[in-house]
């Protein structure tokens, strides 16, 4: 019987012990996405405009520009990511940025502004757009040439990746071309791991879309105040099971969204929450990635 693909117990009952750095209880991880200007769009070659993400329901328009989600989109980079890096600098909170490579590439002021802030910059693909159905050779073809541009905008290589709308062929591609720390295609646990189903040891620092911004125009109902309560909630319940499993909370935002002034005001009642909580390791992804390497290597293969 051939062996089923997915893995659905994990870590199981008992979680392994990340062994978090000073004995934290819980490793705090917020995500910057940074789109804007690498959505779909027919000036990027795309056959249709953006319609994911936006602040009210839309259809992809075929063979024309979309100049309302445009402007959404670019409320984003002019307004919306100074606001964020506002919000975390003036704390001197750690950030990573899922960066799109063409969204870095056209604005270089604001790779300056993440580089000083000494954010870490992870790669979020060529373009935003949707992997699933994509050619293995085009896809491939792709994720080099996101690695290209992503070091000529940022003057280095990424060290993470996430694709987010990702295709069957992702992991395997990202795992052959090699030079990544981590992969964050996943959103299926409360701590990293490691993926074996390629044959090589792949680490995985699962990513989230529940505490994500994007809750507010997926149609889910959040309003202005909710996106803080449940957060906190979220992180006061991982810091109880903490005493005794160490976990790890992913933050996703994006520029467009989170950048708005009325969730903005509220999302920075959490950020000062986090600033008074004892026993929390707020960090990068890379270096949650480097910890677990240290720390949590992968098996070896002869004792499986």
């Amino acid at each position: 019987m051939q062996a089923y693909p997915r893995d659905l117990i994990g870590y199981g009952q008992k979680p392994v012990d990340p062994r978090w750095p000073e004995g934290a209880r819980l490793a705090i991880q917020f995500v910057i996405n940074y789109e804007e200007g690498g959505e779909n769009s027919i000036l990027h070659g795309d056959r249709a405009s953006e319609a994911f993400l936006t602040e009210e329901p839309t259809s992809a328009l075929e063979g024309m520009r979309n100049f309302n989600v445009e402007s959404q989109y670019e409320y984003g980079s002019r307004a919306g990511f100074w606001r964020l890096h506002r919000l975390f600098t003036e704390r001197a909170l750690p950030v990573t940025v899922f960066g799109i490579a063409t969204a870095l590439q056209k604005n270089s002021d604001a790779v300056s502004a993440m580089k000083s802030a000494g954010w870490e910059i992870a790669s979020h693909g060529l373009k935003w757009i949707n992997y699933a159905q994509m050619p293995e050779a085009e896809e491939r073809a792709q994720i080099l040439e996101a690695i290209r541009l992503h070091t000529e905008a940022t003057g280095e290589r990424p060290a993470g990746w996430y694709t987010g709308r990702m295709s069957p062929n992702t992991r395997r591609l990202i795992g052959e071309i090699g030079g990544f720390a981590y992969d964050s295609d996943s959103f299926a646990d409360d701590l990293p791991y490691w993926a074996y189903e390629n044959g090589t040891p792949q680490l995985v620092v699962p990513y989230t879309l529940d505490n994500n911004d994007g809750r507010f125009v997926n149609g889910f109902g959040l309003q202005a105040t909710d996106f803080s309560t449940y957060l906190t909630r979220a992180c006061d319940l991982l810091l109880r099971e903490g005493k005794q499993t160490p976990k790890m909370m992913n933050i996703g935002l994006h520029c467009r969204l989170a950048g708005k002034p009325g969730r903005a005001a509220d999302f920075e009642r959490f950020l000062d929450y986090v600033k008074t909580l004892p026993d929390v390791w707020i960090t990068r992804r890379v270096d949650i990635a480097n910890h677990w390497r240290q720390h949590h290597p992968p098996r070896d293969k002869e004792a499986d």
